[in-house]
This record gives structure tokens, C-alpha cells and sequence, in this order.
């Protein structure tokens, strides 16, 4: 497995060396022992699952610590446009996001490490999103930053009057009033 750094410190592209043949493909899609020989220790207590449809846009959603959650995204059927914007107090990169397309074709998966705030737009006519979380879902330190905050200016590849928003998402507010207690170490 490659292991891919982007400019945002910890946020990860994980690429997966395939082996395809006539039959079809496999490939390892998570092997902890790989990750920790690259320094990254991480011991995964839950499984997601998303199903959704072109337009929809889920986010961003993070968690406070104690309970804050690295994932690990990747998509079983269709393609996403993923983002995590680093939200660790003291981060050269705090209120940066990055974003990079997630498919079934294309097999990578995105590390969003604790600190983050996640979330993705469906750009396929459906898309199957599955994930690993480090932490255990904790709905009393569950928050969230809209999705469509000026001062972030997410392109999310989805014309707005095409985006379909939960009413929760459209409550959260802007990154700078936003509750987060994390920092950068």
C-alpha cells in the first residue's frame, strides 16, 4: 500500500496495490501492521456504512475530545468528493481543508485524523461510503461546522441548487463559532 502525504499535516491518501486478472481484482484495504510501520498507530473499534445519492452533501461533522474520531473513508460503489479541514487550535493549517476524489474505481481511501472535521458530496447517481472510526460514536461531543461556510469556501464539484442538505448540517455554525477543543501536538 502507498501511503500518500498531502500539504494538510496527518491527512492521509491511502492507495492500494491491486491485483487484477481476468476473474476480477483483490486487493488489502487495511493491514494495521503496514500502517504502524509507517508510524501511524491506530486500533479501529467501529464500522460505517453510508448509502446516498448524486448530490448529497454530508457534513462536516467531527466530535470533541475526549471522543474525537480518526476515519478511514473509502468508497465501496460510486464517487465522493471527500474533505477533512484541520481544526486543531495551534495547526499551521487550522481552517484548511483538502479534498480528493474517493471511488470504487480508484480503490484509495483518506485517513482523517482526530482534530478533523469530515465530510462528503456524492458525485455519482449513488454512492456506497464505508468507514473505520478509532472511537466509538459519543452523540453528546457530536458537532459540526456548515457546509457551506464563506470563510472555508469548500468547493464540494456540486451546483448549489443540485446540493441535497440534512436539516441538521444546514444548523451548523460557521467554522469560527464553532465548539472544537483540539490541539495541535
Amino acid at each position: 500500500m502507498e501511503i500518500i502525504k498531502t500539504e494538510i499535516s496527518d491527512l492521509l491518501i491511502l492507495k492500494p496495490k491491486v491485483f487484477e486478472d481476468e476473474r476480477g481484482y483483490f486487493f488489502e484495504s487495511y493491514n494495521e501492521k503496514n500502517l504502524a510501520d509507517y508510524g501511524i498507530q491506530i486500533q479501529f473499534v467501529q464500522d460505517n456504512q453510508s448509502k446516498s445519492s448524486f448530490g448529497v452533501i454530508r457534513g462536516l461533522h467531527y466530535q470533541l475530545d475526549p471522543y474525537s474520531q480518526t476515519k478511514l473513508i473509502r468508497v465501496l460503489e460510486g464517487e465522493i468528493l471527500d474533505v477533512g479541514v484541520d481544526i486543531r487550535k495551534n495547526s499551521l493549517t487550522f481552517g484548511k481543508w483538502y479534498s480528493h476524489k474517493l471511488s470504487a474505481e480508484n480503490k484509495q481511501q483518506m485517513l482523517i485524523p482526530a482534530g478533523f472535521a469530515h465530510g462528503f458530496s456524492v458525485l455519482s447517481k449513488i454512492a456506497v461510503v464505508f468507514y473505520k472510526c478509532d472511537k466509538l460514536y459519543h452523540p453528546e461531543s457530536e458537532r459540526g461546522i456548515m457546509y457551506n461556510d464563506p470563510e472555508l469556501n469548500i468547493d464540494w464539484n456540486i451546483e448549489p441548487e443540485k446540493a441535497v442538505i440534512s436539516a441538521k448540517d444546514k444548523r451548523h455554525p460557521s467554522l469560527k463559532n464553532a465548539d472544537m477543543n483540539f490541539n495541535y501536538k
